[in-house]
């Protein structure tokens, strides 16, 4: 696997390795994606099969511009009015499915179809440069912790892709939110940076979040058990003892091992850095045999909901 940098050289080289069908993990705003060149039957099965994913799951849809995004998907005025303020951005909109170039297996042979139009500058140019959209779920095996960093990408899909792509740390360390709006009401089906009031406020009417496991999944991120690391997670821990492992908000408690999301209870700050925390605690606890990571309690307001949600499913047995 080729560790890639960011540069013009960089980027087409990156989109040299997608037009041949192979796989690159690639930053975008939120988390890394691993890349497949969506019109390609071979590339998007090799994606399914290096995450072990289940074929029934479908992957989101990378495009350019909102005008690529037409050709894939039939926009109605919910999705016109929710592209208009938050594209490029960390925005995933579902909608009825046009006959285009995307192989089926990547919208799981749904007639819908998820797609996104990042704002980070090294996707844009990469999509921009392969004038293809691009298939990319998370960079990490089906289930686990999602990868916001190279170096993570690095340790657990090493022998699996054909490069990374490095821009350095994602900026958001969640997911995008996902908004189905191939119905006529619209519902959020995964939290994410922006919120469910935010989402309401720009439709002008309130909508509701819609984030069990269905017998047929429409979005990432919907499965019960998602985003777990090898240990096992403890939540809403407010009394963390010494030898313990624990990842707290707010400042860290004096001689306890672990780490703080965020010292000043910064919910953006915790988001971002979720992920890479609980990289750092899990490999923690494969050193000592195991015990679990404790998680203090995580207000539920903004973007908290969201950080809440993924605990909620990495904690699942």
């Amino acid at each position: 696997m080729k560790i890639i940098k960011n540069s013009s050289e960089g980027i087409k080289e990156a989109a040299e390795i997608l037009s041949a069908d192979g796989i690159v993990a690639f930053p975008t705003e939120t988390v890394y994606g691993l890349g497949a060149n969506a019109f390609s039957e071979e590339a998007v099965t090799k994606v399914y099969k290096i995450k072990k994913r289940p074929f029934f799951n479908p992957l989101i849809i990378h495009v350019s511009s909102y005008d690529m995004a037409t050709e894939h998907g039939v926009f109605n005025d919910s999705a016109n009015k929710l592209v208009k303020k938050y594209w490029p951005g960390p925005l995933s909109i579902i909608l009825n499915k046009r006959k285009s170039g995307v192989v089926s297996s990547a919208t799981a042979s749904l007639d819908t179809i998820a797609l996104r139009c990042p704002s980070n500058t090294i996707a844009s140019k990469l999509l921009k440069e392969l004038k293809k959209p691009i298939a990319a779920p998370s960079a990490n095996k089906s289930g686990k912790l999602t990868c916001t960093n190279p170096r993570d990408i690095f340790t657990k899909l090493k022998n699996d892709i054909n490069a990374i792509l490095d821009g350095g740390d994602a900026q958001l360390g969640l997911e995008s939110t996902v908004v189905d709006c191939s119905e006529e009401i619209p519902r959020i089906v995964r939290l994410g940076n922006i919120t469910l009031d935010e989402i309401s406020s720009c439709l002008g009417y309130k909508i509701v979040t819609d984030l069990q496991n269905k017998k047929k999944v429409k979005s990432p991120g919907q499965l019960l058990k998602h985003y777990s690391p090898d240990a096992e997670l403890i939540l809403n821990q407010n009394e963390p003892r010494k030898g313990d492992i624990f990842l707290s908000f707010g400042p860290h408690p004096t001689g306890i091992d672990g780490l703080t999301l965020t010292e000043s209870k910064n919910l953006v700050e915790a988001a971002k850095n979720l992920f890479t925390s609980l990289h750092i605690l899990d490999r923690l606890s494969q050193e000592r045999g195991g015990p679990p990571i404790k998680v203090a309690p995580i207000p539920s307001n903004g973007v908290g909901a969201a950080i809440n949600d993924r605990l909620l499913r990495a904690a699942q047995k």
